[in-house]
C-alpha cells in the first residue's frame, strides 16, 4: 500500500516513530527508532502488515531492509516482532551472510530466535537473498578473502573454500585453513 513515507520525525519512542507528512502523523513501528533524528526530514521505507487482529505500518531505513523483513515474515514461525529483532542490528549484510552460509549460531543471538527457528530461516531463505557470486563478505572473512586473492588464487576458488570454513575464526586462522584446503 505504501512504498515509503517522507516527512519530519515528530516523535521517537522505544518501539516506533511518528512521521508528519503534510499534517498527517504516521505511527511507524521500526527496528531501531534511535537511528532517526527528531525534527529532521527522513524517508522511511514502509510495509503495511494486515492480519485478522493486526493493522500495522513497519518502517525501515532502506528498501533492502524492508525486503529482508518481508522475506523473514514469510518464514513459518517468524512474525513481525522476531523479524524486527533481527533487523535491529542495522547490519543487514551480516544477517544475509549468516543465512546464506547456514550460520544458525549467529541467528540464535537474536531475541525470540531459537535453534529450530534459525534453521527454518536458513532452510526457507538460503539462496533467495543474493546471487551466488554476490555473496556478502565482511569483517575477518572479507580480509581473508582479499588476502587470498592477493596471493593469486581465483575468486571462484576462494569463494568455494571460504564457504566451508567457520566464520568466527580470526583472519589469520581463516587464511591458514583456506590454504590447507586449497593446497590439499
Amino acid at each position: 500500500m505504501y512504498g515509503y513515507i517522507k516527512g519530519v520525525i515528530k516523535s521517537i519512542k522505544p518501539t516506533h516513530i511518528i512521521v508528519d507528512n503534510n499534517g498527517v502523523g504516521y505511527l511507524i513501528i521500526v527496528p531501531n527508532p534511535y537511528i532517526y533524528k527528531l525534527n529532521e526530514s527522513e524517508i522511511v521505507y514502509t510495509h503495511h502488515y494486515v492480519r485478522e487482529d493486526i493493522n500495522n505500518l513497519y518502517g525501515f531505513v532502506s528498501d533492502e531492509a524492508k525486503d529482508l523483513f518481508i522475506k523473514l515474515i514469510s518464514v513459518s514461525g517468524i512474525g513481525p516482532k522476531s523479524a524486527l529483532s533481527i533487523l535491529a542490528t542495522d547490519n543487514i549484510d551480516a544477517v544475509v551472510y549468516a543465512i546464506e552460509n547456514g550460520d544458525h549460531k549467529y541467528l540464535t543471538k537474536f531475541p525470540g530466535i531459537g535453534n529450530k527457528t534459525a534453521q527454518q530461516i536458513i532452510l526457507d531463505l538460503k539462496g533467495k537473498l543474493v546471487e551466488e557470486d554476490e555473496l556478502v563478505k565482511f569483517g575477518a572473512v572479507e580480509d581473508a578473502y582479499n588476502a587470498l586473492l592477493a596471493l593469486g588464487y581465483s575468486k571462484r576458488q576462494v569463494d568455494k573454500v571460504l564457504k566451508t570454513l567457520d566464520h568466527s575464526l580470526t583472519v589469520e586462522e581463516l587464511i591458514k585453513e583456506a590454504l590447507k584446503k586449497i593446497l590439499n
